[in-house]
């Protein structure tokens, strides 16, 4: 009995530790929500001012790491064992990527960053120019575009290969073994873990903050009510029984089901603007910001400008680049759970083209009609966004026909993508604090879902927008030097299969 006891303790150290952290840090925010704004922005500047370079060489890096494995012999290798087939299509798995990736945060942002960058770009760029304009498309398909899905490439690689292929649990420690072996079971595990469920928990709830904003936004726009914080507590209380409820069901059957109807509903979306829109205008967009994206690319992947736009920089550029780093150990989690079976070309190539093409496009397409509106039509709508970037989406609409119909789609796809994010995390939650069991137990699964839910909602009320972007910076800080360590331990450890045990062919 006592040694079934130590058992349960060992498999659920993880789980009583983090959710213990997670409350304790989540606790002032309800009693102390001043006090706890100015802490959180106290700590976000100093990290930004100190450490906010780091931020661009890390992404950089994640980049150089995941081509490099690509076009490199280890390239062949698959997450698996070599015979092994994928599990889902490739629309299911486009479907699952698109969806945990980027989901809710695109639709907030698809025409409000557009919009943000032209009314308020860098002191040395004439605010409201066609250089403001430009710049802000290039910066968008930036921040939105590569270097995000390297990140979660990098994390999803190392979990995937050393759980699929060398038979170990899916958890961030496993990702550790070749630099300190059988210590992943121990405290020095625990520790990487815990880490991974911090950053998790703060990146899932900012996407979800924004979420829940963006669908008040909507329906007091479609419903003539005025949206506030009762509002949007009212939809994180409704989005979370709809997501308790899909989580429970399985990735096979509710994840699957609700990404793949994220994707027809964005579909329907974009297509109704590629055609109802200024179609030449957009496609224009398109072309002009690919071939600005790729000549800037290198120097707006390194540069902090410290001479003009150091603020501009720290304020959009390190705050994205964080959240996707607080983001990785979730989606990286995820998006290992669902490739199994491909090679690590298959699923780099994969990641770094579909999705980001999507995105490219959604921008131009969103973005694209928001400038026609703007700097051809004398619609004011940059700075009716200004006022709150929650409700971009829908000002543009009400220059299109069908402006309620589009409403309630968005509001529904919104939804949708909120509950799919959601009942990602919790399953990774779960796994991640269950000694990385792929059936995680169901009250594990119900607890994280209230867990997320109310810290969205505490630091809604603490801070707003502002204080969800500041936590995931926070978070991201020491979760990004474990994600350097993890690429040297994954080089080492494929090394090791090509040298020691003759590579692929020997698996």
């Amino acid at each position: 009995m006592s040694t079934c006891f130590m058992d349960r303790l060992k498999n659920n150290i993880v789980f009583v530790i983090s959710l213990f952290m997670v409350l304790v840090f989540a606790l002032p925010g309800v009693l102390y929500p001043d006090q706890f704004f100015s802490f959180a922005t106290y700590v976000h500047e100093h990290i930004i001012a100190l450490f906010g370079w780091g931020y661009l060489i890390a992404a950089f890096l994640f980049l150089v790491f995941c081509l490099y494995l690509a076009f490199s012999k280890y390239g062949a290798v698959k997450l698996g064992k070599q015979h092994e087939k994928p599990q889902f299509s490739y629309f299911g798995w486009f479907s699952m990527l698109f969806a945990a990736g980027m989901g809710i945060g695109l639709i907030f942002w698809g025409v409000a960053e557009p919009m943000s960058h032209y009314l308020n770009p860098p002191e040395h760029i004439e605010e409201r120019s066609g250089e403001a304009a430009g710049f802000a498309m290039q910066y968008s398909f930036f921040h939105w575009g590569i270097q995000p899905w390297a990140i979660y490439i990098t994390m999803s690689l190392s979990i995937a290969y050393f759980s699929f292929r060398r038979g170990m649990p899916p958890l961030i420690s496993s990702c550790f073994y070749p630099l300190i072996g059988d210590r992943i079971y121990g405290p020095l595990g625990y520790v990487i873990d815990i880490l991974g469920v911090f950053a998790t928990i703060f990146g899932i709830v900012t996407s979800l903050g924004l979420g829940a904003m963006q669908i008040t936004s909507g329906l007091g726009e479609v419903f003539a009510f005025e949206a506030g914080y009762m509002s949007t507590l009212t939809v994180i209380a409704v989005v979370t029984v709809l997501f308790m409820i899909s989580t429970l069901s399985g990735v096979d059957k509710g994840i699957q089901i609700l990404s793949k109807t994220n994707i027809v509903l964005a579909v329907v979306l974009l297509f109704f603007m590629l055609l109802v829109g200024p179609t030449v205008y957009i496609f224009n967009i398109f072309t002009q910001t690919i071939a600005d994206f790729a000549s800037g690319f290198l120097t707006m992947s390194l540069s902090t400008n410290p001479f003009e736009g150091y603020e501009w920089t720290q304020a959009w550029t390190l705050f994205y680049w964080a959240w996707w780093i607080a983001w990785a150990p979730f989606v990286g989690l995820f998006v290992a759970s669902i490739s199994r079976g491909r090679t690590i070309s298959e699923f780099v190539a994969g990641a770094l083209t579909v999705p980001v093409l999507l995105t490219f496009i959604w921008f131009s397409a969103f973005g694209g009609a928001a400038f026609d509106l703007e700097l051809t039509q004398g619609a004011d709508i940059a700075e009716s966004i200004a006022g709150d970037v929650s409700v971009g989406l829908f000002l543009l609409y009400e220059h299109f026909p069908l402006t309620s119909i589009l409403s309630i789609i968005t509001i529904l796809l919104l939804s949708v993508f909120f509950i799919t994010s959601a009942d990602s995390a919790t399953f990774v939650l779960s796994m991640m604090t269950s000694s990385g069991m792929l059936n995680p137990p169901a009250y594990k699964k119900i607890i994280w879902g209230l867990v997320i839910s109310t810290t969205a909602a505490i630091l809604l009320y603490a801070g707003g927008l502002e204080a969800l972007q500041q936590m995931a910076i926070t978070a991201a800080l020491p979760f990004t030097v474990i994600m350097l360590l993890m690429c040297v331990s994954l080089l080492r450890g494929l090394r090791y299969e090509f040298r020691v045990e003759g590579g692929p062919d020997q698996s």
